[in-house]
């Protein structure tokens, strides 16, 4: 079960910014790409769209082929019946469950018995995903982060029920992708990343609420140590570059003073009920004009863009190779 980009079909359901920006990643490796919604201004908006995130990745240095080239690959479906043959089909539609279901029901009457199921989820556990399908062998989670067409992770998550091979596959096409993939073979919420971004955002609520620091001194915190150093290594390999025994240390006395606390933090519910976005409505955590919540939107488009090329500056180290 190998297939070249160029040879394998992709769908897309639901295109909203994260479904746009998957087909954008997907077309510029090859893949043709058929998406779907059932909205159609989102139809409507995808090709130019889509056509903007290419060009980016165009202007960057980062495409073989020429826009127009790719983007003949795409198309946009009316009918979700149109993409009976799909390869791979990823569900990006809200995270619930029930209207993942909904997806998958309608994909396992249109596929074939061996097309792959992915689903865009990033908490969902993926066994609760494969509950009543006909084929729960071949849905997998695969978890993408935004801007997915520029950044570098990707989480390929397995059911109790998700047979191997399709994991492998999809594994190594991922490299295809510009990934630098995880695999993760045994279902745990939240999977790998979310559960460590997690937990450190627990311990940031815990330090502002606790009087310890504010909201602006933790993310000024945390910019200028754990960013400055995460791009290249991950936790266990940045403990190797600056010696493993200080950490143990560290950690008999820290970790019984670490919050494990299980409510949502109050600021965090203040905040919600107070209608806050983030930048997308220029109200969060910080204060925003609509001026200064766009220039950081854009700064983190940069942003992704710079770390891209920085991650593949320092690629991921193999068995013994250094970077």
């Amino acid at each position: 079960m190998r297939f070249a980009p160029r040879d394998t079909l992709v769908g897309i359901i639901g295109l909203g910014l994260m479904g746009k920006s998957i087909a954008a990643c997907l077309l510029a490796a090859g893949h043709p790409v058929i998406g779907y919604d059932t909205d159609p201004a989102r139809r409507d908006e995808t090709l130019p769209a889509v056509r903007a995130m290419l060009d980016e990745l165009s202007r960057e240095g980062g495409l073989a082929t020429p826009v127009d080239t790719l983007l003949q690959g795409l198309t946009v479906a009316a009918e979700i019946q149109e993409l009976a043959a799909c390869r791979i089909a990823f569900e990006v539609v809200t995270e619930d469950l029930g209207a993942k279901r909904e997806v998958f029901a309608a994909l396992e009457g249109i596929l074939a018995p061996d097309a792959i199921i992915a689903s865009n989820t990033s908490a969902i556990p993926i066994t609760m995903l494969q509950q009543g399908l006909r084929s729960p062998q071949r849905l997998f989670g695969v978890h993408w982060a935004e801007p997915a067409h520029l950044t570098r992770f990707l989480e390929i998550i397995a059911g109790d029920e998700s047979a191997p091979a399709f994991g492998e596959h999809l594994h190594a096409l991922a490299g295809r992708w510009g990934k630098e993939p995880t695999l993760v073979r045994r279902d745990i919420r939240g999977f790998v990343t979310n559960r460590i971004m997690y937990a450190m955002i627990r311990e940031a609520f815990h330090i502002v609420e606790s009087g310890a620091a504010s909201v602006e001194d933790v993310d000024r915190s945390v910019r200028n140590d754990i960013g400055a150093w995460a791009t290249l290594a991950g936790p266990f390999r940045w403990m190797d570059l600056t010696g493993i025994p200080a950490y143990g240390a560290v950690m008999t006395d820290l970790m019984p003073d670490l919050s494990n606390a299980t409510e949502l933090p109050r600021l965090m519910r203040d905040t919600i009920a107070a209608g806050a976005l983030g930048t997308a409505n220029a109200k969060g955590f910080h204060e925003y004009t609509p001026e200064t919540a766009q220039a950081w939107n854009e700064a983190f488009r940069r942003f992704s863009m710079d770390i891209r090329h920085l991650q593949q500056k320092y690629p991921e180290p193999r068995g013994d190779d250094g970077p």
